[in-house]
């Protein structure tokens, strides 16, 4: 399949229960609590629109690496990866100035080091979400064995 000559659209419902608390409705897929974080007076231990965000782009470049990584045939034993998102307020609102993901990659084979190296870079750069949002995106990956 061509993806790169396709439109897709991806629907989600919001519904409102109560508080500061709501969820996120997707057909087909378990609701997800979502809340305003604590430090907007919201609710500790429920995701965030802010959380939601910063796994959205550490998630889309994990997915993107998954791609790239069975094209190219190598072996990956693990991968994990922390993101960091940094909230700032600027002159008036509040924005998202920088994201830090830090993936931990396993692999099966020592010569695959260098094409893992590159390729999780590349990832980044081919992310959708990294590429539509306005905060930089920094990879400090740790690539072994």
């Amino acid at each position: 399949m061509d993806v790169r000559s396709k439109i897709f659209t991806y629907e989600v419902t919001v519904e409102w229960r109560g508080e500061k608390k709501g969820a996120a409705i997707c057909e087909g897929k378990p609701d997800l609590e979502i809340a305003t974080p604590p430090e907007f007076k919201g609710h500790p231990g429920i995701w965030s629109p802010e959380d939601l965000f910063v796994e959205a782009v550490n998630s889309c470049i994990m997915t993107t690496f998954l791609s790239f990584i069975e094209r190219m045939g190598l072996e990956l034993a693990s991968y994990r990866s922390l993101a960091v998102g940094k909230l700032e307020r600027g002159s008036e609102v509040f924005s998202f100035t920088e994201i830090l993901v830090r993936p931990v990659i396993g692999l099966r084979k020592e010569e695959d080091r260098a094409k893992a190296a590159e390729l999780i870079e590349r990832a980044e750069a081919n992310c959708l979400i990294s590429n539509s949002i306005k905060a930089r995106v920094i990879i400090e990956p740790t690539i072994g064995l």
